[in-house]
Parts: C-alpha cells; structure tokens; sequence
C-alpha cells in the first residue's frame, strides 16, 4: 500500500487548476469523464487495449486525451507520467477488477475514494464480517457444498460481471457447474424476492442533507439488471432437460434498467447505507464516495444483501442525466459527475486529502 504522506506529497505538488480526472477506458467511463468535463476538469482515458474509436461517437463524453499501455503493470511503472499530468484515477470494476488490488495498491497515483476498502470488497468473507457487524440482513452461508439441501447461489470472489456465478440445488449440480479453476468462492442460500441495486454516494466533507458521521450519505439511482442467459432460458422449459443439452444458465450481467422502489421502504434503505458507513470508519478508516448494496427485497419487505460494490457501478450508467432521486438533490447529478463535484469541492476547501488516497 502507498503510504498515505506519500500521496499528500504528490498532491503538494499538483497545480489545483490543472488537475486531471482519469480512469480506465470500461465500465462507466464514458459517465466519469461527462460528469468530469460538466465539472470544468481535464480528462485522460486510459487504455490496455481497449479499442476506444467508438469514443469519437460521443463528443460529450469523449475523454481529452487517450493514454496508451501495454499493460496493467505499467501503471505502476510509469506512474510518473500520470503525476506529472496533476492525475486523479477514479477506480471503476473493470479498472479493480483487470489491475487486480495488489498493483492498484502500489500504484504511486492520488486516487479517489480509500484503498483500505479494496481488500474488504475482493474477499466474500471480509464483505460478510463487515456487512453482518453493521446489522446488516444477508443470505445465510452453506461452508460445505455437500450440505446444499435447498437452491443455492455459487459465487466467485472478485468483480466479475456476474461472470461464472451459477445456481445449484443439490451437490450433484454444484459439481457440474463449480469452476476448478477459480481459486475461492462462496456458496449462499438462493432468496426469493426483487433485487435491487441501491447506488450510494458517501461524502466525508459535505455539512448538509441526511448526516452520517462527519459528512453526508446520498441516494443517487437505482437499478436492475439484465442477465445472459437466464433472464430468457425458462421460456425453453425445465433447466434440468436444458442443461442436458449443453445450456447452463448464465448470470453474465448484460445491461441495466432504472426503477424506484417503494417509498415506505427509502427509510430502510438509508439506515443500511449509515450502518455500512459507521461501521467502515472503524474497520478500516471509513469508505468515501460511491458505493453499492446490491439486495433482495423479499414478500415481506425484508432486504437481504446479498453483497457491496465499494465503487461507481455499471448500474448508474442509465442515469447520466440524473435520477428520480438525485433529481431531488440537484437535477442532472449523475454519480459520475458526483465524483466530480466532491474532487472540486474538496480542491475549494483545501480538503483534497480528505477524499483521495
């Protein structure tokens, strides 16, 4: 990890009116750098061989500059190129996900948000001791696959996509679809309800709106998601006959859709996000800016979290325009431009330490 003094160094020598907002060519990129260019910051795409022409399409987005690397290694090596640009890096799940936490670590470049978090967010078992000592509801946990008795839901550690996560209700089918080659995983009780995506933005410097500790709690957006294959595969009938054909389902998230959940229920959902928050200030030094509890809500209106996204998630990316609830805060706030505005006010306060790290 990157002492902290290290990164307060760096940012001693960053001129405030050149500070540039980069991230990863992925993901929400295209909200991060519209919500950086709305906030009057430069822009930089990062890319490891990403093809980024269809950038071009999209002029209002469109990062100023495209930097180019051979590999995620090289973001560490060449660290110095970024600095000398005044960079902040905006961490996304591609990003986390293809740099991996170690090298993220290292990386000598000020980034938005706490890197504590990351090793909390990679481990099932850290998600589970953090979330649960929040008073937080989630799906019961089954330690051996032998005992799976009821559907189950297998999952791998890290931020997948949904990639390689699969249904099971009995071991014999866990055998079939368990991956070998994954190195850890969690199996859970599979709960009947809605999910719900709930899109958080945590500021440690805002003195208005819902407080929680030092600073304020927000809901940005909302969202579902759209999975391959099997949001369609039952219109072909029993898994079971599928499966002897050759198709599993697949939980590979594919797209999202916005919604609104009920406004009895917002209560609920404010009073998880100020728990998960408490709690992360003692754990690990607190979590800063965008996060995501993605939940069930069953018949009875119960939520069980099923686990946190400590980052800006692809489900904001309906919402560059703003949501039926940041609409309430500032119309046309996305969480990209949210992460934005936090940066310029923290520049304005003499607080960029504050939220970088």
């Amino acid at each position: 990890m990157v002492p902290k003094n290290r990164i307060q160094e760096i940012l001693s020598e960053y001129d405030p009116e050149e500070i540039t907002i980069a991230t990863l060519c992925s993901h929400t990129a295209l909200q991060i750098f519209h919500g950086a260019k709305k906030e009057g910051f430069k822009t930089l795409g990062l890319a490891v061989n990403q093809n980024t022409k269809f950038y071009d399409a999209f002029p209002l987005a469109k990062p100023d500059e495209i930097l180019r690397f051979n590999s995620y290694d090289e973001f560490i090596t060449k660290s110095k190129e970024l600095t000398d640009r005044n960079v902040i890096i905006i961490p996304h799940g591609s990003f986390v996900e293809y740099m991996g936490t170690k090298r993220f670590e290292q990386m000598e470049v000020p980034t938005f948000g706490s890197r504590q978090v990351l090793k909390w967010e990679e481990s099932r078992d850290s998600q589970r001791e953090w979330l649960e000592s929040a008073g937080i509801s989630m799906p019961k946990r089954i330690a051996d696959a032998k005992d799976i008795s009821e559907p189950v839901l297998v999952k791998y550690n890290g931020a997948k996509g949904g990639r390689g996560f699969f249904i099971a209700k009995d071991f014999m089918e866990f055998k079939m679809g368990i991956d070998l080659s994954e190195e850890s995983y969690t199996i859970q009780e599979y709960v009947l309800g809605t999910r719900y995506y709930l899109h958080y933005f945590y500021s440690p410097i805002k003195q208005s709106g819902y407080r929680v500790g030092n600073g304020s709690l927000e809901l940005m957006s909302m969202d579902r998601r759209d999975e391959s294959n099997i949001d369609e595969l039952y219109k072909l009938g029993s898994t079971e006959e599928l499966k002897k054909h050759g198709m599993f389902p697949s939980l590979v998230v594919t797209g999202n859709i916005p919604v609104v959940i009920r406004e009895s229920l917002l209560a609920k959902v404010f009073e998880m996000g100020e728990s998960v928050i408490n709690r992360s200030y003692e754990l690990f030094g607190g979590l800063i800016g965008p996060f995501c509890l993605e939940s069930i809500v069953t018949d009875h209106l119960d939520f069980k979290v099923f686990e946190i996204s400590c980052r800006i998630v692809a489900g904001t990316n309906p919402f560059t325009s703003g949501s039926s609830y940041s609409d309430m805060t500032e119309p046309g706030m996305s969480t990209g431009r949210r992460i934005a505005r936090e940066i310029k006010d923290a520049i304005a306060a003499g607080k960029l330490s504050e939220v970088v790290s």
